[in-house]
């Protein structure tokens, strides 16, 4: 029998090509449908391995999930954008590989995630997702967050709707 090893870590510049990777098949499962193929498309490939390698080396909070030595998914997290709401961190971004989404994988990014933000004393945490990304809503919903906001996101001229998340 073969056991696999789940680690969650902060990223390294070695691991850009799995995070793109993961990046590009995260977003194409997600949001296919959603975002307009042309502006879905042009966001893929601006973040290809040179990008996430520079956003490590900036020293971006970014996590990585392992399965056996594979990312399987990462989060990217620092300061609340959104001046209007009092919660102090945000987790920008947390995906998986389609393959390795409702494992529990993403509930042991996400608290991880959540862990990195307090230990940089930001109390308080806010998470956004596009309202027609049904998964993302159910997942933040589920993790205990209570919706108190609402933006809109342009893509290629088309308004989707977002929702804020946050957790106190």
């Amino acid at each position: 029998m073969t056991t696999l090893t789940v680690d969650i870590r902060k990223a390294e510049p070695r691991d850009a090509d799995a995070i793109a990777d993961v990046h590009h098949e995260a977003w194409r499962g997600a949001y296919a449908g959603i975002i307009p193929h042309r502006a879905l498309n042009a966001m893929i490939n601006r973040r290809g391995r040179d990008w996430w390698a520079q956003a490590i080396r900036r020293a971006a909070s970014v996590l990585v999930v392992e399965v056996g030595g594979k990312v399987a998914g990462y989060a990217t997290l620092g300061r609340n954008r959104a001046r209007e709401l009092p919660q102090q961190g945000e987790i920008y971004e947390l995906y998986l590989r389609p393959e390795c989404q409702g494992i529990g994988l993403g509930s042991r990014l996400f608290s991880a995630a959540r862990e990195k933000l307090a230990s940089h004393g930001l109390r308080g945490m806010v998470v956004w997702a596009l309202e027609e990304n049904s998964n993302a809503i159910d997942f933040y919903a589920g993790a205990g967050g209570r919706d108190v906001a609402e933006g809109v996101e342009v893509f290629d001229q088309k308004a989707l709707r977002k929702v804020a998340f946050v957790w106190d």
